[in-house]
């Protein structure tokens, strides 16, 4: 447990609070059970982004109020430097970074994304089918409203959206419907980056 995931975890208790919402109700409404947004509430598990955009959605928040606890404040332009932005690594494999977290009002949430090659992935050849590219390996998929635009930076990508299966190579994009289960992973044992937009109407 880190004490940013605690941090997230208490915000997002206090905020249903105060909206006066219980627990089964806003478990519920997010698609999660009780006993895992308990779990989500003490900080002693790692939030998946997918809950995290849901909860604010519910909660009528920016994803950036339960992540840092600081209301975005421009609304004219939000100018985020190379590798920076509001970082995000509560996970071992994906790491985020928030390239628009002091604009409010967003109709978009953007990130820079990392994607870590699982442990144990052999490095393999581009292009061809690799111990690392295992068929059998199928990521836990989360979905979340709205959609969803990558485009792969660097690094080669496997997409995965319900039984659909995409390797997406450097420059390669893709445009889904986020509330359709999904999730990615690195491929060629190495970092896999990409920019996501996340859209909701």
């Amino acid at each position: 447990m880190t004490d940013q995931l605690r941090e997230i975890g208490g915000r997002l208790s206090a905020l249903r609070d105060i909206e006066e919402m219980s627990k089964e109700k806003f478990a519920d409404l997010c698609g999660v059970s009780v006993e895992l947004l308990d779990e989500y509430e003490r900080g002693e598990r790692d939030f998946s982004f997918s809950f995290l955009y849901n909860a604010a959605r519910v909660l009528g928040v920016d994803v950036v109020d339960l992540m840092s606890g600081d209301s975005p404040k421009l609304s004219a332009c939000c100018l985020t430097r190379a590798g920076e932005g509001y970082a995000i690594d509560r996970r071992a494999t994906y790491s985020y970074r928030h390239l628009a977290f002091t604009f409010k009002k967003k109709l978009a949430e953007p990130f820079m994304v990392t994607v870590e090659p699982r442990a144990g992935a052999l490095p393999g050849n581009v292009g061809n089918a690799t111990s690392d590219d295992d068929d059998n390996y199928k990521p836990e998929l989360h979905a979340h409203e709205g959609q969803e635009f990558n485009l792969l930076v660097s690094g080669r990508m496997r997409l995965f959206i319900e039984n659909l299966v995409y390797d997406l190579n450097e420059g390669d994009s893709v445009y889904f419907d986020a509330s359709r289960p999904h999730a990615m992973r690195a491929l060629d044992s190495r970092p896999a980056r990409f920019l996501a937009m996340v859209m909701t109407r």
